[in-house]
């Protein structure tokens, strides 16, 4: 189930951005508005699982409808040539799959006697199938190639993540059974979906700082999803979704390091890490190349890890830390509600504006432009980070 449930994703967003800009000849305004779908379906997610899943339905049940539908829209795409019609197809694919994803943990979960011990393991196997897609587009078809592109093969990959969204969704109506967790005397708070009862929690001002933080790091975040492939692909990169995928071998192996950093350094000094790998990754994007520099395209590529977990993964931490047992879903439904839903959609925008301002007559891009404005933007919040927020102690090994 998990392995599917980030093959279908990985099969086709890393690769979005290219497609859109050689198949559709979308700009870089209509490219932003295609991977913001993924905020609109943040954003909204919580209210599916609080309004649908959790009070009514299985969760397996659920589970296979969307993916059953997604696996419809995903094909609709493949055969799209105008983005016109892409956007529509792209924005409802979004709203269903992104429930899917708390959809999949809650299937995990209601298995699980020792969900720290166990889950992990489990959600590996989503980072091995986002892994695996990138390699079968770039080694197995090589849709990705050059020439591949040039002639439109990247469709293909719409094509076949539809095929896994019809096999996962058939798949997890065979799934143990995950009965609603919600009953009618709680009813449903609109405010708990979106995080609203731990707005309190910014009335500490470190909080609040980390809140502004996770917000603000995303739009340098954004840049990378919408932009990395793409660039790899006009560097003339070989193999690029597959190289892309090494990003996804380092958040393992990052996150396996974590405990052991966070328990060393603390909290602090982990997400300032986390915040410089983003000033690094994008310098070494502005100047590396594919003749004498490729090394430094991958070693951005490698502090994927770094950037997603050290930041990311040490705020959830710490955002549990301190909401506390009453407020701890609510509280992490804000922060969510704050990156990949405003943050992220912030990101998407800019990335899309700054990308169609640096194209060049040939319809090439400067790059090594681009790819300043979101280092500098990571620094100047690495500095109001290191500069502002109080350390706080927190024991790791107590927080899941």
């Amino acid at each position: 189930m998990m392995f599917l449930q980030f093959f279908i994703w990985g099969g086709w967003f890393v690769t979005l951005g290219t497609f859109l800009g050689n198949n559709l000849k979308a700009t870089g305004g209509q490219i932003a508005m295609a991977f913001s779908t993924q905020s609109w379906g943040a954003i909204i997610a919580p209210l599916f699982i609080g309004l649908i899943a959790d009070r009514f339905f299985n969760a397996e049940k659920i589970l296979g409808v969307l993916h059953l539908l997604g696996g419809g829209l995903l094909y609709l795409m493949s055969q799209t040539e105008d983005f016109s019609v892409f956007y529509p197809y792209v924005f409802g694919y979004m709203i269903l799959y992104m429930p899917t994803l708390a959809l999949v943990n809650s299937v995990s979960f209601n298995q699980m006697k020792d969900t720290a011990a166990e889950f992990p393991l489990i959600r590996t196997f989503g980072t091995v199938g986002w892994i695996v897609s990138g390699v079968v587009i770039s080694y197995v078809f090589g849709w990705d190639a050059q020439a591949s592109i040039a002639n439109g093969a990247l469709s293909n990959t719409f094509r076949m993540v539809a095929l896994a969204s019809l096999v996962l969704g058939v798949f997890s109506f065979g799934l143990p059974k995950t009965p609603p967790f919600g009953t009618d005397e709680q009813g449903f708070s609109l405010k708990n979906a979106l995080g609203w009862d731990a707005i309190k929690l910014l009335k500490d001002k470190n909080f609040l700082l980390f809140f502004m933080a996770s917000i603000l790091i995303c739009i340098p975040l954004a840049f990378y999803y919408q932009q990395a492939n793409p660039f790899l692909v006009e560097l003339g990169m070989d193999n690029p979704t597959a190289k892309m995928s090494l990003g996804q071998a380092s958040e393992v192996i990052f996150m396996l390091l974590l405990p052991v950093f966070f328990a060393r350094f603390g909290l602090k000094n982990t997400i300032l890490v986390g915040m410089m790998a983003w000033v690094v990754r994008y310098g070494l994007f502005a100047y590396g190349d594919v003749v004498e520099k490729t090394y430094m395209l991958i070693t951005g590529i490698l502090l994927h890890g770094i950037c997603y977990d050290f930041f990311f993964v040490s705020g959830q931490i710490y955002t549990d830390f301190k909401a506390g047992e009453k407020i701890k879903s609510a509280a992490q439904g804000l922060i969510t509600l704050a990156t990949y839903g405003l943050g992220m959609l912030i990101g998407f925008w800019i990335a899309g504006q700054i990308s169609d301002a640096f194209v060049l007559e040939n319809g090439m891009h400067n790059w090594n432009r681009i790819w300043k404005f979101p280092a500098l933007f990571a620094l100047g919040v690495f500095l109001l980070f290191l500069l502002i927020f109080k350390n706080e102690k927190i024991n790791f090994q107590n927080k899941s």
